[in-house]
């Protein structure tokens, strides 16, 4: 099953996308839709909107992690990125994906094992889960794979389980269940 996750933002969108296959789970791409800042918000989320459709459009995945609602002090901010969380699940029901949220607490205790990490942290581990060169840049993207893991670990009917690198790299479930939306 491809999975992609989202992590949503009025400047910076990041995707990252993995293969699930029975208990493996893959890199397949990342990237960011970037906007200007003074770009007026009706522009930046139609680039939102275009961009990611030709993402999903390119790489079919099936289902979509996006990140959940979190504690914000700006109500401005905390509104803008929630009509960014809107255009993201937009594209996916127009393509009839599934869409599945994950508060960014979850995301890292699936991926940590700890609910606390810095962003340098879930960049380490999602490097060395996937097995990848380098950490993935920037931290949205980074994010963004974190997402599509935790739905790869933790899911509704996915069976894949995180690797735990103290146990040499073997599976350790770590349940946790996304909200299904739609």
């Amino acid at each position: 099953m491809r999975i992609i996750g989202i992590d949503p933002g009025t400047i910076v969108t990041g995707y990252g996308i993995v293969d699930r296959k029975r208990s493996a789970v893959s890199f397949v791409a990342c990237g960011c839709i970037v906007n200007r800042p003074h770009v007026p918000l009706p522009v930046r989320f139609l680039k939102i909107h275009r961009e990611l459709g030709e993402v999903l459009d390119a790489y079919r995945p099936a289902e979509m992690a996006v990140e959940g609602i979190f504690f914000c002090r700006n109500v401005k901010t905390a509104l803008a990125l929630g009509e960014a969380r809107g255009i993201a699940m937009l594209a996916a029901a127009e393509r009839g994906l599934g869409v599945f949220e994950y508060a960014p607490r979850r995301v890292k205790q699936a991926i940590l094992g700890r609910g606390g990490a810095d962003k340098a942290q879930v960049q380490f581990m999602v490097k060395a889960i996937l097995g990848l060169p380098e950490a993935p840049r920037p931290a949205d993207a980074a994010d963004a794979l974190a997402l599509a893991l935790c739905h790869a670990y933790t899911g509704a009917g996915c069976a894949a389980r995180a690797p735990d690198p103290a146990l040499g790299g073997r599976a350790e479930a770590r349940p946790a269940r996304g909200r299904v939306k739609g």
